[in-house]
């Protein structure tokens, strides 16, 4: 497996050599030279040249394999790459396995069906494709039914959906995504397993006042988080980022997250997460609005 440098990562994911992405586009993206992308289901950046990357997310056991051509034919004409997050269950609430069955299935090869279906999909497409697998296992809450597992039995899974997508898609980057917490390493699946490092990044000004004692920055979260990922030596990635606040708060974060940062020298892009938050918030913050029209909170709104 290569190792991708910044400047290969910058080629794979525009599909150029950026000239157009630096020059500049109105649109609702960020001021900054890091390249970016959207997960963006209502189409707000669709018009947006601005944007590099189109983060698609699936639920392997429901997911609609015809839909996976027309986000080829979509970012094609948008000059966009593919970052594909695969989520192991079903978004039906009522009907998701248990992370004991689901670690059965995966180990007995029952769920191999369901990789080998999207990558043979993922193979045919003409973008550059990333696949994140089972993000953010290092969770600590039970948002995700692989999160918390022992390492190894989180290790032997991941390497055996990549080695399944491989036989599909042999052109397909994985990007290895912790949340980025003190025990990501545990979980790290080895250089052979991961072309890039994700990780997730969110402000929520109401719950850091709250709970921290002041609001944070992108770089106060991110910082920890990159000192842990830059360990193994690959490109770095806010895989999700979001944020939430007062007018001042929401401006510092925009104008902050594709800047350039000599701390930062492995940060290769920032996706954002352009939805209302699908997990309830700890200390009964409820669901936060990251969408970039509902951002903005309080009396300065």
């Amino acid at each position: 497996m290569r190792h991708l440098t910044k400047a290969m990562f910058a080629k794979a994911l525009s599909g150029t050599f950026l000239a157009g992405f630096l020059a500049g586009s109105a649109g609702a993206a960020p001021p900054g030279e890091t390249p970016f992308g959207v997960y963006d289901p209502e189409g707000q950046f669709s018009d947006d040249s601005d944007v590099q990357i189109e983060h698609l997310f699936l639920p392997w056991e429901d997911v609609f394999l015809p839909s996976l051509v027309d986000a080829d034919v979509y970012a094609l004409a948008r000059a966009r790459a593919l970052l594909v997050t695969i989520e192991p269950w079903t978004w039906t609430r009522s009907e998701r396995n248990t992370p004991q069955r689901l670690q059965q299935g995966l180990q007995s090869g029952e769920y191999d069906q369901y990789m080998r279906a999207i990558c043979s999909v993922l193979g045919t497409l003409n973008s550059p494709v990333t696949v994140r697998w089972a993000q953010e296992m290092d969770d600590n809450t039970t948002q995700f039914t692989w999160a918390k597992w022992e390492p190894g039995t989180y290790i032997d899974a991941y390497r055996r959906m990549v080695d399944i997508c491989r036989a599909e898609a042999p052109q397909v980057n994985y990007m290895w995504s912790p949340l980025g917490f003190e025990n990501m390493d545990e979980y790290y699946p080895g250089d052979d397993y991961a072309d890039l490092v994700g990780l997730s990044v969110f402000g929520f000004q109401a719950w850091e006042e709250e709970i921290l004692g002041k609001s944070q920055s992108f770089v106060d979260i991110l910082e920890p988080r990159y000192e842990r990922a830059k360990q193994f030596g690959k490109p770095i990635v806010v895989a999700e980022t979001g944020f939430s606040g007062d007018q001042a708060y929401v401006e510092a974060w925009h104008n902050s997250i594709r800047q350039t940062y000599e701390q930062f020298p492995d940060l290769v892009g920032v996706v954002y997460f352009n939805q209302v938050e699908v997990y309830p918030w700890p200390d009964g913050f409820g669901l936060p609005d990251w969408r970039v029209d509902n951002r903005v909170t309080g009396a300065d709104e």
